[in-house]
């Protein structure tokens, strides 16, 4: 990019041209299979992440590979199952990479080096039963990646409300700047949240159900169809899109200071 620069300073390019040079040097092709955004966090705040499920196991495998050679960041892998993460591990384990792999989530992040820094912001993250708690832990994973601490509480759904105001309390103090709310079967936890709390909440309908609620079609059109103010809804077991709207809440506000 600083060579980019210099010859548009220089007269050497105009910029357009410049621009154009800047975008194509953000993406790299790794042989025809993937088109890979490296510059992702820079615009973002938040690495691109690789969903695994419908990937063969040698693209998938190639994908890490160029990625970690062509990029400082961390590699995120989602939705991958712990038998694919022991076969990278047997792959690569002989590296001097970090291998961070949460079962329940089923999320790899390969990292390079370990850096602490200090937290930017508190999430709150809540589940209705504990059959949801996988679709949370994915959430958890990508604030902490993304520089948050995680509050978390599960099994406080409506079926037992009583458990939830406690909670709610607690996350409140602590001053959590937006609540995930992973719930299915009916999908009615994030209205009672949003009609508690004024900051944003996020919804995650999750494919816990039976009957009509089964695969997570009723909690996702529950969310959607809230009366409560200040609710965002994402995909159906969608954690790691809810992680990320989350840290983008944060940034924002991180910018405006």
């Amino acid at each position: 990019m600083k060579d980019i620069l210099e010859k548009l300073v220089s007269g050497e390019l105009n910029v357009d041209e410049a621009e154009n040079l800047i975008r194509a040097d953000n993406i790299l092709e790794f042989d025809e299979i993937v088109r890979f955004d490296i510059k992702r966090n820079e615009r973002t705040g938040f690495p691109e992440a690789v969903f695994s499920p419908s990937k063969d196991y040698e693209d998938l495998i190639l994908i890490i590979k160029k990625y970690l050679n062509n990029s400082d960041e961390d590699l995120i892998i989602t939705k991958l199952s712990y038998e694919r993460y022991e076969k990278i591990l047997d792959d690569l384990g002989q590296n001097s990479y970090i291998f961070d792999y949460n079962k329940r989530a089923q999320i790899l992040i390969i990292r390079k080096e370990i850096i602490k820094k200090d937290p930017i912001a508190k999430i709150g993250i809540i589940t209705a039963g504990t059959s949801d708690i996988n679709i949370a832990e994915e959430a958890r994973v990508i604030v902490e990646e993304g520089g948050c601490d995680a509050i978390t509480s599960y099994d406080i759904g409506v079926a037992g409300i009583h458990r939830l105001f406690p909670q709610i309390a607690h996350m409140v103090k602590e001053g959590v700047r937006a609540f995930i709310v992973c719930a299915g079967m009916e999908g009615a936890l994030p209205s009672v949240v949003a009609g508690l709390v004024d900051v944003p909440v996020i919804g995650v309908p999750t494919s816990v159900g039976y009957g009509v609620g089964e695969g997570g079609r009723v909690a996702l059109d529950a969310m959607l169809q809230s009366c409560a103010p200040g609710i965002a809804v994402v995909n159906i077991d969608n954690g790691f899109g809810a992680g990320v709207f989350a840290l983008t809440i944060v940034n924002s506000d991180q910018h405006e200071l």
